[in-house]
């Protein structure tokens, strides 16, 4: 096939402005691998750029020994594993009755739900709720309240309503109850929207900062993105120090280098997991295309 000399241009155009993307994209990420390697006077001083100077991985070794840090760490986790469990749960319990036509009012329910995502009742009143069912500083106030995302029931209805109806018909016929049919037949059949939507709950939940902020105040109970700020805050109350000496001045690592190191474990296993799953993105936009 033969391209216009338009279509030549678009593309040069549109190849040029996803280069300016992966860069915008890449840079502070290639900047912050090297900047945890490099020894903390040459990160004070703004000599790394995206190669490390004066490698050093004692940054690193601080991290391991930091027990906060693996606190924060073993929490992120928990929160994690046990949130998008409950959040897939849930949304499966959601997303499969209002993919059923026999359902009753089913339009003015997915209509009712679909509201949400354009309308909150705000910060304060979802604080009072919490507060008011005394979860206040409480891994199940982080668990609970923020299990469901709507966007994500729908697109587990959207993918549900792909099935063919005769296969629960004939799942009814041999004796299958809703339960059966959803475990048997269409959880399996929507395999690739099922890991996207736990992709997005999944890394929801390590992402998870505002509300675990704002909830928990054991620092026994936070996650690692509350504790990475907390010594980000600590810098920035801290300017007048010597950055260098803010842990120990024989060391070979500044606070700065400890959290981009902090940085890079953090997100290193989503970093690990995506490229698994990126492959049914494509799978689950293209369902959610064709039957809306």
């Amino acid at each position: 096939m033969i391209r216009t000399k338009g279509e030549k241009v678009f593309g040069v155009i549109n190849s040029v402005i996803l280069l300016l993307v992966i860069a915008a994209v890449l840079f502070p990420l290639l900047y912050i691998l090297a900047a945890s390697f490099s020894s903390g006077e040459a990160v004070v001083q703004g000599k790394v750029g995206l190669w490390p100077v004066d490698f050093s991985v004692d940054a690193y070794k601080k991290v391991f020994a930091d027990s906060s840090i693996w606190i924060g760490y073993a929490n992120t986790i928990f929160y994690t594993i046990f949130g998008t469990l409950i959040s897939m749960a849930l949304s499966l319990c959601g997303a499969y009755p209002l993919s059923r036509k026999r359902l009753g009012a089913r339009r003015f329910f997915s209509v009712f739900i679909s509201i949400t995502m354009w309308f909150s009742a705000g910060m304060v009143p979802i604080y009072l709720n919490i507060k008011g069912l005394g979860m206040l500083d409480s891994r199940a106030g982080i668990l609970l309240p923020f299990a469901i995302n709507t966007f994500n029931v729908l697109l587990l209805k959207t993918a549900f309503e792909s099935v063919p109806d005769s296969l629960e018909d004939a799942a009814a016929i041999d004796g299958a109850n809703d339960i059966e049919s959803l475990i048997r037949i269409y959880i399996p059949l929507v395999v690739p929207t099922m890991l996207t939507v736990w992709l997005f709950y999944a890394v929801e939940r390590w992402n998870g900062y505002l509300w675990s902020m704002i909830l928990l105040k054991d620092t026994n109970k936070q996650p690692l993105q509350v504790v990475l700020t907390s010594l980000i805050t600590q810098i920035g109350a801290s300017q007048q120090e010597s950055i260098t000496d803010m842990y120990d001045a024989t060391t070979n690592f500044s606070k700065q280098t400890v959290i981009y190191a902090t940085i890079v474990i953090s997100v290193l296993p989503m970093l690990v997991v995506y490229p698994f799953i990126q492959k049914y993105f494509v799978k689950s936009v293209m369902v959610g295309a064709v039957k809306g």
